[in-house]
């Protein structure tokens, strides 16, 4: 899908446009046959799949042009358990994918099998344009912007094709299809992040619209039906180039969405705010520098090759190591300290010849089989903080970056010991005895 190519120039607009005067060393400028359901190899006892209502995919109702439809519950997802009492978290990890289209490059069939193969869960943003054709153009019409402008352009008929293919794969094998909204405006001059309440809503909109109506817009009528109904499925959302958090949260709250991945945070447990669950990229190492950058690809290219997204072809491989390095630092300090979850933010691009898309695979193998580790996708991860009690994920939320508990987490994590009862009225010893001398044995009773 060539619209992918011009993500760069879009995200690269936020740097030009001065978001930070330390965008280059924080990177603040982050884009963007049917088997039954089984318990994943690595999910501990009791925890597991939820069945699916019926074979996964089989298509029950077409919904409007048929671009969507009802297949029942989706399949391979895990159920969310509460934590027993004193019980250690598990270590999530979510990686997530900004844009998430399949082109040439074949980068999202490619990371469906990796997913498969280390039982790594993930969230894929679709930009709903991609499955708009160009010649269909006019159909969007952007906030702030004429109709039919787009900085990150439109689908064609194979990208459409091969990308609804994608779709339909990923959330058969339990993955989250999210959005990305749709034109990537960026920057100060009608930016998502001049956006008011009804600007975003209408974005939202307009973006469900293009994945709901794919084959009408397309005229592809002979692919199969996405297996999901998008008013249901879309759930969270990540804004171009993370601007604009604010009111786009405030127009989502009331749209059926229940999280957001647009923010920034050191590496601690998420919160709830504006209704929604606020779950964050986060600062991470940047190993052989004295800063910490986002945790997205595109971050550790701006501080690796500036705004080019070719550099040095000699530095390619020692790039895509120091990416993958500092992933890795990010896990294993949240992996024995506070046991937040580490949240990644990819886009499938090749840029310095691929080398992200290298460290990003050996991070998941890295990582994902692991002991008490889940990748899992963003619904997952809400699912499970839902859960939750409020005091435990407060006390979580207490412990800083590489924190944790000095006493042990059985013991931080205990219930609350109740306090002692007060001694029953009356009672002997009791400082609520009645004062004055007892009443004599062969004393006559009050009359009553």
């Amino acid at each position: 899908m060539a619209a992918s190519k011009t993500v760069p120039r879009a995200a690269s607009k936020t740097i030009a446009g001065g978001v930070a005067v330390a965008a280059l060393a924080l990177g603040l400028a982050g884009c963007t046959g049917a088997q039954p359901a089984k318990r994943p190899a690595h999910a501990p006892p009791g925890e597991g799949t939820a069945a699916p209502e019926a074979a996964p995919g089989s298509v029950s109702r077409l919904i409007g042009d048929g671009s969507t439809s009802y297949t029942g519950r989706q399949p391979n997802v895990a159920v969310p358990q509460k934590l027993k009492p004193g019980q250690k978290p598990p270590q999530f990890v979510v990686f997530s994918w900004d844009g998430a289209g399949e082109d040439s490059q074949q980068l999202f069939s490619h990371f469906r099998k990796v997913g498969k193969k280390y039982n790594a869960k993930m969230t894929y943003f679709l930009s709903g344009l991609y499955m708009l054709p160009e010649e269909k153009a006019d159909l969007y019409d952007p906030p702030r912007h004429s109709a039919g402008r787009s900085d990150i352009g439109f689908g064609d008929l194979k990208g459409i094709r091969a990308t609804a293919e994608q779709l339909r794969g990923a959330w058969l094998e339990g993955n989250e299809i999210g959005t990305h909204f749709n034109g990537h405006f960026c920057g100060p001059e009608g930016g998502v992040g001049t956006w008011t309440v009804d600007e975003w809503k209408s974005e939202i909109n307009q973006a469900k619209s293009f994945v709901k109506n794919w084959k009408g817009n397309s005229g592809l009528k002979d692919v199969k039906a996405l297996p999901f109904d998008y008013d249901k499925e879309l759930i969270g959302a990540r804004t171009p180039c993370l601007e604009g958090q604010l009111n786009f949260m405030l127009a989502a709250k009331d749209m059926g969405f229940r999280y957001d991945s647009s923010g920034i945070s050191k590496q601690i447990w998420p919160k709830r705010s504006h209704g929604l669950w606020d779950i964050p990229l986060q600062l991470v190492p940047m190993p052989g520098r004295s800063f910490e950058t986002l945790s997205m690809d595109y971050n550790y290219m701006v501080n690796q090759s500036g705004t080019t997204s070719q550099g040095d072809p000699n530095m390619h491989d020692y790039w895509g190591d120091q990416m993958r390095d500092g992933l890795l630092k990010a896990f294993d300090r949240v992996y024995q300290g506070n046991r937040a979850p580490l949240i990644i933010g990819n886009h499938f691009e090749s840029w310095n010849g691929g080398t992200y898309m290298r460290a990003v695979e050996e991070t998941i193998a890295g990582v994902c089989t692991q002991q008490d580790v889940r990748c899992v996708t963003f619904r997952e991860l809400a699912d499970w903080l839902d859960v939750q009690d409020p005091e435990v994920l407060t006390k979580l939320r207490d412990l800083d970056v590489g924190e944790s508990p000095e006493e042990g987490w059985k013991a931080y994590l205990a219930p609350p010991q109740p306090a002692p009862a007060p001694p029953r009225a009356g009672a002997a010893g009791s400082a609520l005895a009645p004062a004055g001398p007892p009443r004599p044995a062969n004393a006559p009773k009050a009359v009553e």
